[in-house]
């Protein structure tokens, strides 16, 4: 599953972006309101953990805008504003839960889960390219309606590739989607990754840039 994590320090971002990954998660990260507020794909996204203390605006009210916009994704406030007047204000402009800092990371995983019991099948949150459809929820991949055995990072491989389709993505890249900073990282572990990816879905769909990377076509 794909989170947007709305996060300024950059400690915490990343600390709590490795946890996620290592829980199976895609993290993008917004440390800003205006990184996040002109996300492209927000309603893709299986929820957003969103920080109020944004250095270029309150994260209330990029919450206020993104619902009067329609968005639908989850929104989990991740805060260390612990007011019963911060949490209703929360709530009141279209957050699905309110979490107070610090947190242990087992109870906003649960909060997560929670939001996605609630969301499962309600939103169509799969991506698709050509014949291949990936739902992230489900975890289930489709090639022209026949489903598609992956392993867990063949998953995470092709979910990377398939939200950015059409963009080089260097090995170091790929690593650092796919692996936590503790991981133990070796560069020829990703191509072999990707021959086995293109065996199952096909050549033609996973290009090689000479010491550029890889590119998924769309």
């Amino acid at each position: 599953m794909r989170l947007l994590l709305v996060e300024d320090d950059p400690e915490l971002g990343r600390r709590l972006g490795d946890r996620l990954r290592g829980a199976d998660y895609a993290v993008d990260l917004a440390t800003t309101r205006g990184e996040a507020e002109d996300w492209p794909d927000i309603d893709k996204m299986a929820a957003v953990i969103l920080d109020l203390g944004l250095p270029d605006g309150d994260g209330i009210e990029l919450l206020r805008d993104w619902r009067a916009k329609g968005v639908e994704t989850p929104i989990i406030i991740l805060t260390a504003r612990g007011s019963w007047q911060d949490k209703v204000e929360g709530l009141n402009a279209g957050a699905d839960d309110f979490v107070v800092k610090p947190v242990r990371f087992e109870e906003l995983q649960a909060r997560l889960n929670a939001q996605f019991r609630r969301q499962a099948g309600k939103r169509d949150n799969a991506l698709t390219a050509g014949t291949l459809r990936l739902d992230p929820v489900a975890r289930m991949v489709e090639d022209d309606g026949k489903p598609v055995s992956l392993s867990r990072r063949e998953f995470t491989l092709l979910h990377l590739f398939m939200r950015r389709p059409g963009q080089v993505l260097s090995q170091a890249d790929i690593l650092e989607d796919l692996y936590d900073l503790e991981a133990e990282r070796e560069l020829n572990t990703i191509e072999v990754l990707v021959g086995r990816l293109r065996k199952k879905i096909g050549r033609e769909r996973i290009t090689t840039l000479r010491g550029m990377g890889y590119r998924f076509e769309k």
